[in-house]
C-alpha cells in the first residue's frame, strides 16, 4: 500500500509557503484542492498503519493455518508494511528538519 504522494506534496509546498513568509520573500500560493495539512498528515498515517494492519492480519491467518494464505502473500504484505513505514518516517524526518529551519530562522 502506498501512500499518497500529492498529500506530502502539498504539506511540502505549505512548508515551503510558510518558509518564504518567514524570510520577507513572497510566497507562492501552495495548490488549493481543499485538504489541509492536518488533513493530508492523517490521510498519510491512516494508510500506513492500514498496511500495516493488514500485514499482521495475513500473518495471523497463516500462523493460524488458514489454507487459503501462502508464504509469499504473507511476505509481500509484511515488506509493504515495511516500507510504508520507513517511508513515513523519512517524511517525518524532513518535516521536523525543515520545522527547525523555520524555527531557527532570525525574525
Amino acid at each position: 500500500m502506498a501512500i499518497d504522494t500529492r498529500s506530502l506534496d502539498l504539506m511540502l509546498s505549505e512548508l515551503r509557503a510558510a518558509s518564504a513568509v518567514a524570510q520577507g520573500r513572497a510566497a507562492s500560493a501552495p495548490e488549493a484542492d481543499g485538504a489541509d495539512f492536518g488533513q493530508a498528515l492523517k490521510a498519510a498515517i491512516d494508510q500506513v498503519n492500514a498496511a500495516q494492519r493488514q500485514a499482521q492480519q495475513i500473518t495471523q491467518e497463516f500462523v493460524g493455518g488458514d489454507g487459503n494464505v501462502n508464504l509469499q502473500d504473507v511476505m509481500i504484505n509484511l515488506q509493504k508494511a515495511s516500507l510504508s513505514f520507513q517511508q513515513m518516517v523519512q517524511v517525518r524526518n524532513r518535516l521536523v528538519t525543515a520545522y527547525q529551519d523555520v524555527m531557527n530562522m532570525p525574525v
